[in-house]
């Protein structure tokens, strides 16, 4: 699977070159797992989510105490969905955010391309411009 995606990415990279003059363009590259550790706008909704997360399960575990059955059950499927909304809610928020921040970079520093080339799966192994860094102060 991952051979599939390092293959489909090496695929657009090679695709945007050829559009846009054989070698001319720009890539720019962005260690995603990177930003979700460092950038203080990631910070603060992962402790804003953690926070609703540690909320949500006290309730479950008051209203779920001495319940046993099909609503011990219920009681649960309620919290796991509950917990996956929380988690969905804050990982768009997250990549709205970031999305919008690498769009910006790409203008700014005219790049055709911006791939996400983390430390544990790098797609690109020489060449292009970091953004990284630009990315973590953009997310404040």
């Amino acid at each position: 699977m991952n051979f599939l995606k390092k293959l489909a990415a090496g695929a657009l990279i090679a695709s945007s070159l050829i559009i846009t003059g054989c070698g001319q363009g720009q890539i720019g590259y962005v260690d995603v797992n990177k930003v979700m550790q460092e950038a203080p706008r990631v910070k603060k909704l992962m402790e804003e989510a953690q926070s609703k997360i540690t909320e949500e399960q006290q309730k479950f575990e008051q209203a779920s105490a001495g319940k046993e059955g099909e609503e011990a059950l219920k009681l649960q499927m309620d919290f796991q969905r509950k917990m996956e909304g929380i988690n969905q809610g804050y990982a768009s928020q997250i990549k709205s955010r970031m999305d919008v921040v690498i769009e910006e970079l790409s203008r700014e520093k005219n790049l055709d391309v911006v791939i996400n080339n983390s430390s544990e799966q790098k797609i690109l192994f020489q060449g292009g411009i970091d953004v990284t860094q630009d990315v973590i102060k953009k997310m404040q």
